[in-house]
Parts: C-alpha cells; structure tokens; sequence
C-alpha cells in the first residue's frame, strides 16, 4: 500500500494485518523449508524498511521480518537435513513477522538442545554481525580492548559477550543509569554513560582515562558524532569496523586519523556474506551456536509483542528503548504482559 511511518498503529498507517495471506500458495520449492514461527527478531532494518530507507528495497506489499526461530512443519523435497519437528533458527529476506514463514536449507540452523526457542531468534543477525565484525573483519585477538558503541543494543550485547568469549577487555558506550547497570551485568568491563559528557568532558576524554594507550577494536553500530570520538581513542594499527547508523547520521571520517595512527576502517553487512562468503557465515554460526549451547553466550530479551503490535514493537526500538533484543512472537496473548496481544500477519 505505500511507505511510511512504521510506528503507526496497524490499519491506520502503511502496516495492516492480513489474516488470509498464505506463505507458499504453489507449494515449497526445492531446497525449502516452511516453519511455524515461535519468534521473529526485530532489527533496526526492518522499520528502515517500511520507511523505505533501508539499503535493500523489497517490493510492496512485503512482510516484514528477516530472522526468525521456530519449528519445521514441511520441507520440500530432496531436503535431508531437516525433518519436520526440528527446532531451528532461520535468515530470510523478509517474511519472518507471521505465524508461518519459508526459508530455504542454506540459512536455516539447528537450535541445540536446552536453548529457549524464542531467544534463539535473536541469534543470527546480530549474534552473526558481532562475530563477523570482532573475528572475521577486525581480527581481535586476546588481551585486546575493544570499544563498543550503542553497546546496550542488540549488536552491541552480542559484541560485549563474544569479546568476552574472546578474551577481550571491553569498554561499553551507552547511555542512562538503567543501560550501564545491564552492561555491567553482562561483563562490559568498563561502562561510559553518554549521560556523563559535557564540552568539558567529551566522550573521547572518558574512553582515554580507561585505555589511555588506545583502543585496538571499535564496534560502531552508531555512527553520528559518536564515530568521531571514538576514533580520537584509536591506538596504531586499530580496527573500526562500520556496523550501522542507529544515530541517524553517517559519520565523515577524518582520513588523517586514518594515516597517522594506521587505522582500517572495514564496513558490515552480515546478510551480504550469504551470497558472497557463505562458507564463512555458515562457520561463524556454528561456533556462535556452540557457545550458545554451552552457555557462554546469553541473549538477553526486553521486549516481547505479539504480531498486532509490530508498531509499538519498532517505536521501542527506534526510542533506544531496548535492552538487547525485541521479539515479535506471534502466538503471545494479550494477557502474557501489559504490551502484548495476539494474530496472524504483519503486512506491508
């Protein structure tokens, strides 16, 4: 029907419910898999998306929604390593807010034994970006220290806890009384409150008094003023990785910082390795779901809503209101909590 504002309430905006929408009309095709949705993940994309601000443009009308957890109620044929019944955790170009989604084998994973199935829903993308970025593009070794900005956020949770897996030092960014107590409680070793910054004490001077040789890893899902600081930190030869612009605004990055201290600046995007690097996408889950299983890894869950609140689903994230991540959870009643109803599809 068009793009706007994704906060309005359903029906009187650009999201309506459709309770006859059928998830695969002609049947699955080869190498697919239909599963009953248990939770989708919200991610900052998927409002961008609505708005019609996100780097990937889908055809309207879509359902929202790009990673989901759940069991398979089919697969099509010639599929051999999912049987109907099996608990897995999937990535699908959207289609993920509504009860029942296809996904295909390739990214779909196994939730291992003893996992909560909802939470595992909170696992690929942000769980997928923070590994990507810590392991794969910046190269962090033991002993370093990285910052982590917007770390209270669900990118910023899993970079904090895969660090520590890592055997990292973190410093995390965030801002409030309430979001510092969550990342101590998570094992940020050293939490700045963005509250605390003044022109007299700017950001950069309060990350110098914890690591005044520098930071060796930046984690910026942020951007906005907040990259630039951030690079005042750097020691030489750092890592920045590029993740996202949740402040709203992209950062010019000054290039002499670049070349004095020697310093990479490397952009993510988790879902472009499916088809460029799916070997390495498929090697960083299968350790992230190892760490799950074993307990190293803990996803931390502050909002659940039930499909006809999508809206204020994404008005709680696009508020910073979060802590780690929100579900959409489609079989939710209204009487599980005061946020939260019940239905069958959010459609664009």
């Amino acid at each position: 029907v068009g793009l706007g504002d994704p906060t309005l309430p359903l029906g009187s905006g650009v999201l309506a419910l459709d309770p006859s929408w059928v998830v695969c009309p002609d049947g699955l095709k080869a190498g697919q898999i239909r599963m009953g949705v248990c939770a989708a993940s919200v991610n900052f994309a998927d409002p961008l998306s609505v708005k019609g601000e996100y780097q990937v443009k889908m055809p309207v009308p879509f359902v929202p929604g790009s990673e989901a957890s759940g069991c398979v109620l089919e697969v099509a044929p010639g599929v051999t390593a999912f049987s109907p019944g099996d608990r897995i955790v999937a990535f699908n170009q959207g289609g993920m807010y509504a009860t029942e989604c296809v996904v295909h084998e390739s990214s779909a994973w196994k939730v291992p034994e003893g996992v909560d199935l909802a939470a595992a829903a909170t696992i690929p993308v942000a769980y997928g970006t923070a590994d990507l970025a810590l392991r794969h593009r910046a190269n962090l070794q033991p002993g370093q220290t990285v910052l982590i900005l917007g770390a209270s956020g669900g990118v910023g949770t899993a970079a904090v806890q895969i660090s520590k897996v890592l055997g990292a030092q973190v410093i995390g960014v965030t801002q409030g009384a309430e979001k510092v107590a969550y990342l101590r409680s998570i094992g940020s070793d050293v939490v700045i409150d963005l509250d605390d910054c003044s022109k007299e004490r700017p950001l950069h001077l309060l990350i110098k008094q914890h690591a005044p040789r520098g930071v060796h890893v930046v984690i910026d899902p942020v951007g906005g003023t907040l990259t630039g600081e951030a690079l005042r930190t750097v020691a030489w030869g750092a890592q920045l990785v590029v993740i996202g612009f949740a402040a709203g605004g992209i950062p010019k990055i000054p290039a002499n910082i670049l070349l004095v201290k020697n310093t990479t600046v490397h952009g993510l995007y988790w879902g472009s390795y499916a088809q460029n690097r799916p070997k390495i996408l498929r090697s960083s889950m299968d350790d992230i779901l190892d760490w799950l299983a074993r307990g190293a890894l803990r996803p931390h869950v502050s909002h659940r809503y039930p499909l006809d609140q999508v809206p204020l689903a994404f008005e709680t994230l696009l508020s910073r209101k979060a802590k780690g991540k929100v579900l959409i959870m489609p079989q939710l009643s209204s009487s599980a909590s005061q946020d939260h109803r019940h239905m069958t599809s959010s459609k664009l």
